[in-house]
């Protein structure tokens, strides 16, 4: 089956209010059972969370932090963008998710963490660099933005748990939990240890940012890795029956819930 045409973004945002505002357009093109929109609305959730926390004065440096979180939505609107215009273009790190979204036997909760994969691992490092060049600071521990990078952690982290208990339901989350695949499949991915791993891995961009034959070397590198793990995310289980229920509309609500498809309406949201 051919994937749909994702919705084009030729111009980059600006403001997490536009970027909240192109998540929901992206989330009214998907078909349910969409890949690509498991992780686009878990997104969407954890940019409104930021969002609040952002108006409720929470961070010490909100202007760098809201910065850094506009341009890191934007690198995954750019990867959309470009597997829309050539798949081959796509960056290797987000070629497994968009890819295979519309495989039937993949779970809903291996593509959010195969797009969580892609973008914390792989475009968080590139965001930080470009965010600290921008506002004249470096990547160090300790820092008013080091700590603020930490609070957000916080708000991923509880996010992620959330949507565990969204993606992982019925009858098909006990039977898989039994095999032990969905649990492998589950604990082989943090956010928190990926976000850790994403600033060390911009603090060394950061001492190689004026060799650029170094620095392609190093992203070469780390988004051929970070493509490899999300394969290895997206393996076929036996959960990915949940993603033919979301598919079948035809079928009672309680029968899809039954065999692991989300609940229909019901998104944990991150509550401040």
């Amino acid at each position: 089956m051919s994937p749909p045409i994702l919705p084009m973004n030729e111009n980059a945002a600006a403001t997490l209010d536009e970027v909240v505002e192109r998540m929901v357009a992206l989330e009214a093109t998907l078909p349910v059972g969409d890949g690509v929109g498991y992780f686009n609305r878990l997104y969407l959730e954890v940019t409104r969370a930021v969002v609040q926390r952002l108006r409720r004065g929470e961070f010490e440096q909100p202007r760098f932090l809201e910065h850094l979180a506009v341009l890191f939505s934007n690198a995954y609107f750019r990867a959309l963008d470009d597997f829309d215009r050539d798949p081959t273009a796509v960056s290797r790190a987000w070629a497994p998710l968009v890819e295979a979204r519309a495989h039937k036997r993949v779970a809903p909760i291996q593509f959010v963490l195969a797009g969580m994969n892609a973008h914390i691992n792989y475009d968080l490092p590139i965001g930080v660099v470009e965010t600290c060049e921008a506002f004249g600071v470096s990547p160090r521990d300790g820092t008013a933005e080091h700590r603020d990078y930490l609070h957000l952690n916080a708000i991923l982290g509880e996010t992620q748990e959330e949507a565990k208990k969204w993606l992982v339901t019925g009858l098909l989350g006990v039977l898989d939990r039994a095999l032990g695949r969905l649990d492998d499949v589950v604990a082989s991915f943090s956010v928190l240890r990926a976000r850790e791993a994403a600033w060390v891995h911009a603090k060394t961009l950061w001492q190689v940012r004026d060799k650029r034959e170094l620095t392609g070397a190093y992203l070469d590198a780390l988004e051929h890795t970070v493509g490899f793990a999300g394969r290895g995310l997206l393996r076929p289980t036996l959960l990915g029956l949940g993603g033919w229920a979301s598919r079948r509309p035809e079928l009672p609500v309680q029968l899809r819930t039954a065999l692991g498809a989300p609940k229909p309406g019901i998104w944990p949201r991150v509550h401040p």
